[in-house]
């Protein structure tokens, strides 16, 4: 944890935005790799282990799969490591922002996994703040270390997280609203970090009549959540091995790619990826469909809903993707919704 970022955190427990007390046991060039953190109002004690700040419960993570996934394949998704650009594609096009807007500012990424969408961010100049629940945070902290302090890293959960308000001059959730165990929760707690003015971009699963095609799918979920991890990977193994071929064929052909929502994995299929990276990225988004905890789809048009009802401006909303900005001037609305 960079010392720098003293100035930003507050206390989860007692939400007193008093500043925490740094003990730092070891450190390297202002990154604090082993220590504490203890808020001076309540006491409350938060390890610093392998320079990332931990903030969460053990009972608070339900996401184990989550954790598990990003550690096994934390440089599969990442674009310079992979030598592609669909992670750099989906972050531009679900924000609100351009990349020559994003130098130099402060941004939240909550939610974080293995850093693609962080790793993105410092690419064109953001100081990031990543956040994850799970072990995730570790491969974060690992695939951007090539960033320097432009990248940093906490375990929090989204619903505790240690910040104080209207702080972050952007802020974007990619990929994890729909495994919260309270979707609308989640969007709600969020807007609160933004400094007036700033923008924010959602996306999500977005619920709609093809979901039923999935129907091999949602039998399996009625059990694998509650599978162990090393069950769930097995799954995941012995189903992309058996229906990946006719994935991949079915995907090839334009009048038949929509068949493939019938199979029970999950078929990526990209130009800029080798047929080995399709197939490793069927196996991770297959595991990815059946070890988490919740699956909670969301209606587009609901969601700018809930972010107009909260006061935000500039609400926009289309299918698995919403952005807004905070208002201009802080308003109980946004800062009292957690």
């Amino acid at each position: 944890m960079r010392t720098s970022l003293l100035d930003l955190l507050a206390c989860p427990t007692c939400r007193i935005e008093a500043p925490l007390a740094l003990t730092a046991t070891a450190a390297e060039d202002g990154d604090v790799i082993a220590g504490e953190l203890r808020c001076r109002n309540c006491n409350a004690v938060f390890p610093i282990r392998d320079g990332v700040p931990r903030i969460v419960r053990e009972e608070e993570n339900y996401c184990e799969n989550f954790g598990y996934q990003w550690t096994r394949w934390k440089n599969l998704q990442i674009d310079r490591l992979g030598h592609h650009d669909i992670s750099e594609e989906r972050f531009f096009a679900n924000s609100p922002w351009t990349r020559e807007w994003l130098k130099g500012k402060l941004i939240l990424d909550a939610g974080c996994g293995a850093g693609r969408f962080s790793d993105i961010a410092a690419k064109y100049g953001a100081r990031v703040v990543s956040c994850d629940i799970s072990a995730a945070i570790d491969a974060c902290r690992e695939t951007t270390r090539v960033h320097g302090d432009l990248t940093n890293q906490f375990q929090a959960s989204i619903y505790d997280l240690p910040f104080k308000r209207h702080v972050f001059d952007g802020l974007f959730c990619y990929g994890v609203i729909q495994h919260t165990p309270d979707p609308a929760k989640t969007m709600r707690t969020l807007p609160q970090f933004l400094k007036p003015g700033a923008p924010l971009a959602y996306d999500f699963y977005e619920k709609t009549g093809w979901d039923e095609l999935g129907v091999v799918k949602y039998r399996l979920r009625r059990f694998t959540p509650d599978l162990t991890t090393e069950q769930n990977l097995r799954l995941a193994h012995a189903l992309t091995a058996a229906f990946f071929p006719l994935g991949a064929t079915l995907s090839r052909l334009p009048f038949l790619r929509v068949l493939t929502g019938v199979l029970p994995i999950a078929v990526v299929h990209d130009k800029r990826l080798s047929l080995k990276q399709e197939y490793l990225w069927s196996l991770l988004d297959t595991f990815d469909w059946y070890g988490p905890r919740y699956e909670i789809r969301q209606n587009h048009r609901q969601v700018v809903r809930l972010l107009e009802e909260l006061g935000l401006a500039d609400v926009k909303g289309r299918w698995g993707v919403a952005t807004a900005r905070a208002p201009e001037q802080a308003t109980n609305g946004v800062s009292e919704t957690a």
